[in-house]
């Protein structure tokens, strides 16, 4: 018997076990907001869509980068002011919890700005 695994799954097992379970958090939140997102590997790291691009998370070594797009981030300034961010950007350190509110806002602001 084969097993086959996605390559978000493979993306995933990368990395070490602490940032790993941060992942699969982060994944199984954004597969909840919107079930029927495709979820694919786009420029190397988790994607998920419905048409166009909703949202892309990735991992790294201090940090973990959510990829919202430049609008979501512009329209969520205000609750951004904690974390470091640049134009389409945010990172979140391993040493903060995931902001799973803020991303279920990120991800809802794309559905609805994208009419996806």
């Amino acid at each position: 018997m084969t097993t086959t695994t996605s390559p978000v799954d493979d993306y995933i097992a990368k990395f070490p076990d602490d940032v790993r379970a941060r992942l699969q958090q982060l994944r199984a939140h954004v597969l909840a907001l919107a079930p029927g997102l495709e979820e694919t590997l786009s420029y190397g790291i988790p994607t998920y869509k419905r048409g166009k691009n909703i949202f892309h998370f990735a991992g790294h070594a201090g940090h973990i980068g959510l990829y919202p797009g430049p609008a979501a981030i512009q329209a969520h300034a205000a609750e951004l002011a904690g974390f470091k961010t640049s134009k389409g950007t945010i990172q979140v350190p391993h040493t903060q919890a995931l902001p799973l509110d803020l991303v279920t806002r990120l991800v809802q602001y794309n559905l609805r700005d994208r009419q996806a």
